[in-house]
């Protein structure tokens, strides 16, 4: 599908103030109410727009140490890529799951309480995720840039 450039400011103004309602939104983007409502269900069933999120500061709820995952897995069993991701779902302190082509094949983002929890996650979770041939840890010290908004 392609957006024209009503739809562009309709995302940009989503995209800046997504809790905004249809009329703040439409009254923003130079459109009617009904215009603004249309587009976003067309935008939607389309794919583009696939909803609003909830942006959770893990920090705040006391989650304070965040782990970059690396692994390289032992690719010799033909399961080895299912086995491990569905093992890595099954750990609630991962919030996100990369799959790579290349010298890594996976990525998992981790949250902790402080190190003691993350060390215990670590030692009796990810240690024993399935066909690990390689992990590195990357331990986050600060956000520099974090803006998800396209340039539209």
């Amino acid at each position: 599908m392609r957006i024209d450039d009503t739809d562009r400011r309709i995302l940009r103004r989503l995209q800046a103030a997504p809790d905004l309602g249809v009329n703040e939104l439409a009254e923003l983007a130079g459109v009617t109410p009904a215009t603004c409502s249309r587009r976003l269900d067309r935008l939607e069933r389309a794919g583009i727009l696939r909803g609003l999120h909830a942006q959770i500061d893990w920090a705040a709820l006391g989650w304070e140490v965040e782990v970059s995952l690396r692994f390289t897995l032992d690719k010799t069993d033909p399961r080895a890529f299912d086995d491990f991701l569905e093992a890595a779902r099954a750990v609630p302190e991962v919030t996100e799951i990369q799959t790579f082509l290349g010298r890594v094949d996976v990525r998992l983002h981790v949250i902790a309480r402080d190190m003691a929890h993350y060390q215990a996650i670590y030692r009796e979770k990810i240690l024993t995720l399935p066909h690990i041939a390689d992990v590195e840890a990357l331990m986050q010290v600060a956000v520099i840039a974090d803006d998800p908004a396209l340039p539209l």
